[in-house]
């Protein structure tokens, strides 16, 4: 009986028929060289389901599924599923012709808007066959109570390769599920749990106490000439990419070579995640000012801050806070929108460290799920955030990914592209990978709120194009 940490456990209560939360990546994979007319979808299939087989015992939390307490008292606890079954997770499709990135994009939208068995192994694997020339993809779905982008790529890793040829793993013995926790027992657990909470609460008070001092102090100075470099909660301004969403989603992609973003982030003497922050915000300033719906403030962007040591880096589960950082999307020239967003980040990151990053853990640890999730559903059910402003306005996470190329069941991954979630009244999630000298984009929006998500992964690219066109300005007028 392994507990939920109260991120883990929040990402479940926190669930709506809407607003579902797992994550996921899409592998794009080449069959083996020279081998191609050999590979039938059939014998593709087969090699892939075989590897995940052999492997899948290497993530334990891949053969547990969720026992939640009695009452919603606590934190539900993973736990060996005796019935699990690889083919109710392991399955395969096929795209309609073309095969292009369209039709894969299409089913990949329709598969994260689908709800995971809460009864089952919070997880699924979709074998994609029909992808023009030749190729297939890998379509990985996870519940986010299992894992965070960064525990994502080392789960991931499991699975792959360092070449063509598999590397040698431990095969499975037989598989005895350790017994199912009893009500008495989880009961049990609940209640020696919350005695000693207490001291969880006085720490989480402390350093909320420390954050307030902080943000006291911050107020009497003066951080940028217009005040924009900081944001809090509900600072963002409404705009039509929030409100109430929907359970159909529609999903979009991006690929840059990393060198263009190396060199805008040299030239400008930022960081790599300013760029992909400049280059979100350039897309959606298009996407809303087409619209005729561009707030004369800037938005807000929750981006995920991992909080993982060294030697956590293979754990799964969240480790997980966050920063609200302004994207300036009311300045119109793109260095100048980088430079600011770069001010911004820089803001966040102090108030991050004032913080502890600890805060959001903190309180969710405390919350009951029972609690949290018909809080959900009354948001859910009442539409409110079709009438009040929004926390913030998008999310916007970047993972470190492999740098060197690997291999799927002997298949050459040519692309990753990663797939965040979706929460009430935020309607769209960018997530980005880097992954052998090409940094991969994933845009999954609400269709309600952002149906021209292909449209809005455009506009993201042209943002890179007008960055990287700004460096070429900036050399020429340095001489």
């Amino acid at each position: 009986m392994e507990p939920l940490s109260g991120l883990d456990a929040a990402f479940l209560s926190l669930e709506t028929e809407t607003s579902r939360l797992h994550v996921g990546a899409v592998l794009v994979l080449d069959p083996p060289e020279g081998r191609r007319s050999l590979f039938s979808p059939s014998t593709r299939f087969a090699q892939i389901r075989r590897m995940i087989e052999q492997r899948v015992h290497l993530v334990r939390p891949l053969r547990q599924r969720v026992v939640r307490m009695p009452f919603g008292l606590h934190h539900p606890v993973w736990a060996d599923d005796r019935d699990f079954e690889l083919d109710d997770h392991v399955r395969r499709a096929s795209l309609p012709a073309p095969g292009g990135p369209r039709e894969l994009d299409e089913m990949v939208a329709d598969l994260m808007g689908r709800p995971l068995d809460p009864d089952r192994p919070l997880w699924e694997m979709v074998v994609v066959e029909g992808l023009a020339g030749g190729r297939s993809a890998l379509v990985a779905k996870l519940h986010h109570a299992i894992l965070d982008g960064v525990s994502g790529a080392s789960l991931l890793a499991s699975f792959l390769d360092p070449g063509p040829r598999g590397r040698p793993v431990q095969l499975p013995g037989v598989w005895e599920a350790e017994p199912a926790p009893r009500p008495h027992e989880l009961l049990w657990h609940a209640a020696s749990d919350l005695v000693r909470n207490p001291a969880v609460a006085v720490g989480a008070l402390n350093r909320g106490v420390e954050a307030l001092a902080w943000a006291g102090r911050q107020g009497l100075r003066h951080p940028d000439e217009d005040g924009s470099s900081q944001a809090s909660l509900f600072s963002a301004p409404r705009s039509s990419i929030n409100g109430t969403i929907s359970s159909r989603r529609r999903y979009a992609t991006v690929s840059v070579p990393l060198a263009d973003l190396d060199l805008v982030r040299r030239t400008f003497a930022t960081t790599s995640n300013d760029v992909v922050l400049a280059a979100v915000s350039g897309g959606v300033r298009r996407l809303l000012a087409a619209r005729a719906d561009l707030p004369e403030r800037s938005l807000v962007a929750l981006v995920p801050v991992s909080m993982r040591r060294p030697r956590d880096a293979a754990s799964l589960g969240n480790r997980l806070s966050g920063m609200l950082v302004p994207l300036r999307t009311e300045l119109h020239e793109p260095s100048e929108r980088l430079l600011a967003i770069a001010r911004g980040t820089a803001a966040a990151k102090a108030r991050h460290r004032a913080t502890r990053g600890r805060l959001l853990r903190d309180v969710v640890q405390l919350s009951p799920p029972a609690v949290a999730s018909r809080a959900a559903r009354l948001a859910a059910g009442l539409r409110i955030f079709d009438r009040l402003p929004p926390p913030f306005n998008l999310v916007v996470s970047n993972v470190p990914g492999p740098r060197t190329p690997l291999w799927c069941a002997g298949s050459k991954v040519v692309a990753l592209y990663p797939v965040g979630p979706v929460a009430e009244g935020i309607g769209l999630n960018v997530t980005a990978i880097s992954y052998a000298g090409q940094l991969f984009l994933g845009l999954l929006g609400c269709r309600r709120l952002v149906p021209e998500v292909q449209e809005l992964a455009i506009m993201m690219d042209d943002a890179i194009g007008e960055l990287v066109g700004a460096v070429a300005r900036a050399q020429r007028a340095a001489g």
